[in-house]
């Protein structure tokens, strides 16, 4: 279920001018919670209300979607990571736990690696370090998110993101399809920003105790990439969630939340 909230607090202005909208919800410690490729907060909306028994969580769009800026130029990981450092220094949060999945577990890799008196507690999940030694989607998957019917294309992610299975019992709508209102131009810098990530040299630097988290199904960010963050990232811990795709937050929901929360606290 998807429990739509378009409002913004405010906006966080980046040392760019670029003016980066959040949104904050709950009472406790902050939890940051990061998005996936090309979404905006709703990616969060059929979850986000389990952390409020020990959390306020923390959510921006960013540029390029939502309510933020949407410039030309500008796109990366790591340009990322640094709005919502600017997000956290807005809502005067000197230090956060961060749960970021998919595209937002590679910008919480540099938050962690570049700011780590920031990051109490890491989550990464659905996601990989980037760069030549991860394990890419095959072949055919990057064939079918090409194709000029975007219907198509939302078809094809649907099925990445749930197995069928999930998607009978819950006929949707689906928060972690793609921000609709993105202009191409931002979805190009979407695209080059992911795939221009690579962090394999910074996360030996991650300090932050840290969880991984992914579905043994995901053919979106094949799961042979836990393995090789975990032996770059000290002490990590991981876990496999079975049966489930790129979306096991929601599909596993139940163990997926619960296991975050536990390590969270």
């Amino acid at each position: 279920m998807i429990y739509p909230d378009d409002r913004t607090d405010a906006f966080a202005h980046a040392d760019d001018g670029v003016a980066v909208a959040y949104q904050r919800r709950g009472a406790g410690r902050p939890l940051v919670l990061l998005a996936g490729q090309a979404n905006n907060h709703h990616w969060w909306d059929g979850v986000r209300e389990d952390f409020h028994d020990t959390h306020s969580t923390i959510t921006l769009d960013y540029r390029g979607t939502g309510a933020s800026d949407k410039p030309r130029e500008g796109y990366s990981t790591r340009r990322f990571a640094e709005d919502v450092v600017t997000v956290l220094d807005a809502l005067g949060v000197e230090r956060a736990d961060v749960y970021g999945t998919s595209m937002g577990g590679r910008v919480a890799q540099w938050i962690a690696a570049r700011h780590p008196e920031r990051v109490r507690r890491l989550v990464l999940g659905c996601t990989s370090p980037g760069g030549p030694r991860a394990v890419e989607r095959d072949a055919s998957v990057r064939r079918a998110l090409a194709q000029p019917d975007p219907d198509a294309v939302r078809r094809t992610l649907t099925d990445l993101m749930y197995s069928p299975g999930w998607l009978a019992e819950h006929p949707g709508p689906y928060g972690t399809l793609g921000d609709p209102h993105m202009p191409a131009h931002a979805r190009r810098g979407h695209l080059i920003a992911s795939n221009g990530h690579d962090a394999w040299d910074a996360l030996p630097s991650i300090g932050a105790p840290t969880l991984i988290l992914h579905g043994d199904q995901d053919r979106l960010t094949p799961p042979e990439n836990v393995p090789l963050l975990a032996a770059r990232i000290p002490d990590a811990r991981t876990r496999l969630f079975p049966g489930a795709r790129h979306a096991y937050f929601e599909e596993c929901r139940g163990a997926a939340g619960a296991l975050t929360r536990e390590f969270l606290r």
